[in-house]
């Protein structure tokens, strides 16, 4: 069982780190977001889960407004321009336990993302505070680049901050700049492909008093310090599509049914027991040849249908030069 926001807010208190929490409906996209925390003068961010073909996985953690064109980024890691992609939605929930939506550099307070990257915005040091999700999305906090920092140390994490817009050369005579981020563990989970994963919401600059809770739903919450904490009632934020949303099992029924479309065929051309003989060698022939193009069909499909949640927030982001 993973961190909750609760427990995560009370490890910030415990830190005597100062922050605001401001409490509003889930939002899934950067644009939400700022509908809610937009005018309160935080630096919001856009924060995704990417994956390499190796199956290691990278937190980028960016400005709302920084350009992070994957490919540059691809290159300076050393994976090649398309080592990068999206990572599955799976990892969300077995690597940084957090549903949709609420990728950020808190989500690597689990030990299950110990072997995740993360990369840090430089933009983010300049700032007075920047806008998080802590752990669920129905909630935002404001912290400075220094309290994010002594966050992170507390769970053994160094803070790299790099220039995420930068295009140096990369060849024989330039190494990739940024291939000391390239994992060194692999994590091991049962994912099949690759789902678009959602981005964070973003906001300006706004020092934060010390430990608020503020409701942007229609109260305000009473004000506490970071002895008492900013602590409230979590939101429901579980994925209502995850039900329609299983890859997996979609492509395990069109197996089964293509299968039995081909045994059908096969008896029409067969006797009966030459069939029986068949089934077993054409159901595992079936199997092999067309499951990983059908779950990449499907992958692309579904990734489509997300694309509608989060567009706004991606769209800032150059995924094709």
């Amino acid at each position: 069982m993973g961190f909750s926001k609760d427990q995560l807010l009370a490890r910030l208190q415990e830190l005597q780190i100062d922050f605001v929490s401001y409490n509003h409906p889930a939002v899934l996209t950067v644009e939400a977001q700022a509908k809610y925390v937009g005018h309160l003068g935080g630096a919001l961010s856009k924060n995704l889960l990417l994956k390499d073909k190796k199956h290691r996985y990278y937190v980028v953690s960016a400005l709302a407004g920084t350009n992070v064109d994957l490919k540059v980024l691809s290159q300076r890691l050393g994976l090649g321009k398309g080592g990068l992609r999206m990572a599955p939605e799976e990892a969300l929930q077995e690597l940084l336990q957090v549903p949709l939506g609420c990728v950020t550099p808190f989500s690597l307070v689990n030990d299950s993302a110990r072997n995740v990257s993360l990369l840090l915005d430089q933009g983010f040091k300049a700032q007075q505070c920047c806008f998080f999700h802590p752990l669920s999305n129905d909630t935002t906090v404001s912290i400075s680049a220094r309290d994010l920092d002594k966050f992170l140390v507390s769970i053994g994490r160094n803070p790299s901050y790099v220039d995420l817009e930068a295009t140096p050369l990369v060849g024989k005579d330039q190494p990739p700049d940024l291939a000391a981020f390239v994992p060194s563990g692999n994590p091991v989970l049962p994912i099949s492909e690759e789902k678009a994963v959602p981005v964070q919401l973003p906001t300006e600059n706004h020092v934060p008093a010390k430990n608020k809770l503020i409701d942007l739903t229609g109260q305000t919450k009473t004000q506490t310090n970071h002895a008492k904490g900013a602590v409230e009632k979590p939101q429901n934020s579980s994925n209502p599509f995850a039900a329609v949303t299983d890859v997996r099992k979609f492509v395990d029924e069109i197996i089964v049914k293509t299968s039995d479309a081909v045994l059908s065929e096969i008896a029409k051309e067969s006797t009966q027991q030459q069939g029986q003989e068949l089934k077993p060698v054409v159901l595992d022939g079936v199997r092999k040849h067309l499951s990983l193009e059908l779950e990449n069909l499907t992958m692309t499909f579904k990734n489509a249908a997300y694309t509608q949640g989060f567009t706004s927030g991606v769209k800032s982001m150059s995924l094709q030069k």
